[in-house]
């Protein structure tokens, strides 16, 4: 019996999803490319927010070349890192999603079918963020590489990004292969 024909049954149905499940499943997470275009957009969102607000507002107070003995610890810089790092906490705490990922139609879930928790957030968008940049932002290249197109950040929270047209097929999925 070929795969055709197997298709037709329900049992012969599952057994094809289930020895197809890592192909459908490179289908359903969202790869390197449009994570890395909606990763692109959140940063001119990002830049744009420390131009209107951050810089105005550090320029303001008399605070724009303050700094605790090197440039890392300056007041800008401290600023500028607190927008970034807030800008994608709130945004996924709130949307799953940043804008740069709500364009290209994409939105972070947790592997466990559960909602994100704020734990998972604040690892993924936080720690793992911040251990991705120190080196030089290497470890989003994994998201090449695995199963799900996880990146270090994903990993340490147990989440993945999602196509969002393919949401109701990974549910479905999900139901079938359990």
């Amino acid at each position: 019996m070929d795969i055709a024909d197997q298709s037709h049954t329900p049992d012969g149905m599952s057994q094809l999803v289930n020895s197809r499940l890592d192909d459908i499943e490179r289908v359903v997470y969202a790869g390197f490319a449009p994570r890395f275009f909606a990763y692109l957009i959140d940063l001119i969102v990002i830049w744009s927010l420390n131009s209107i607000v951050s810089r105005p507002l550090l320029n303001v107070t008399g605070l724009a070349d303050a700094k605790l003995w090197i440039e890392l610890l300056s007041a800008a810089n401290i600023c500028q890192s607190a927008v970034f790092f807030l800008y994608f906490i709130l945004m996924t705490l709130f949307f799953s999603a940043t804008l740069g990922k709500m364009i290209l139609g994409l939105s972070v879930h947790s592997l466990d079918d559960n909602p994100l928790s704020k734990g998972q957030i604040l690892f993924r968008e936080f720690i793992g963020r911040y251990i991705s940049m120190a080196v030089l932002g290497i470890p989003y290249l994994v998201v090449i590489f695995t199963k799900r197109h996880q990146g270090i950040h994903d990993m340490f929270a147990d989440t993945s990004v999602i196509k969002n047209k393919m949401i109701k097929l990974h549910q479905e999925l999900k139901s079938t292969t359990n």
